[in-house]
């Protein structure tokens, strides 16, 4: 394979993305697909740069830059991709400069209701940002709603294995053949 080739894995948060993500990759590498895992939220995780700021999305370039770099140097051409937002069509810019002009992008976006979504977060967030992760994860799942590109694949999550969802995102790259 000479291009790159990325899985955009976004949604709201409490959808599953880092569950998948590493789901995903423990089934590549069960099939021996050589591949790279990285968690989008850690690209840009700065302070401060609220969220919209061009500091932020320059950070988050700059970083995805310099480690898929370091991945295409060894030989690594795939790519796992999770972030809430990374679906938008807006992103595909980014993930052109960082890996190449041909790389090939494949959106999927994982959902959940907001019952699911703000049970699982009750689970999970046990600090101060509750309340702020409740309010955005229902902002965004309508903003990706309304603006995911027409080619984005769309993963129902609620009351499914994560293996399955994991199998029914790679079945949307090619990664794996079955036999």
């Amino acid at each position: 394979m000479d291009h790159a080739e990325v899985l955009l894995i976004g949604g709201r948060a409490g959808v599953g993305k880092s569950t998948v993500g590493w789901e995903i990759s423990d089934q590549l590498r069960v099939a021996e697909v050589p591949h790279a895992l990285i968690e989008g939220d850690f690209m840009g995780q700065v302070h401060p740069a609220p969220e919209g700021d061009p500091r932020r999305a320059d950070i988050t370039e700059r970083n995805l830059t310099a480690v898929w770099g370091n991945y295409a140097a060894l030989g690594y051409r795939r790519l796992v991709y999770t972030n809430t937002l990374s679906v938008l069509a807006e992103t595909a810019g980014m993930f052109q400069r960082a890996m190449g002009a041909d790389v090939r992008i494949v959106r999927v976006l994982l959902t959940a209701t907001d019952e699911i979504t703000e049970r699982r977060l009750r689970g999970r967030e046990i600090g101060s940002e509750l309340e702020r992760e409740l309010a955005g994860s229902r902002r965004k799942a309508r903003l990706l709603d309304d603006h995911a590109p027409p080619d984005t694949v769309r993963v129902p999550t609620d009351g499914r294995s994560v293996i399955d969802i994991a199998a029914g995102v790679l079945a949307a790259t090619g990664w794996v053949t079955a036999g």
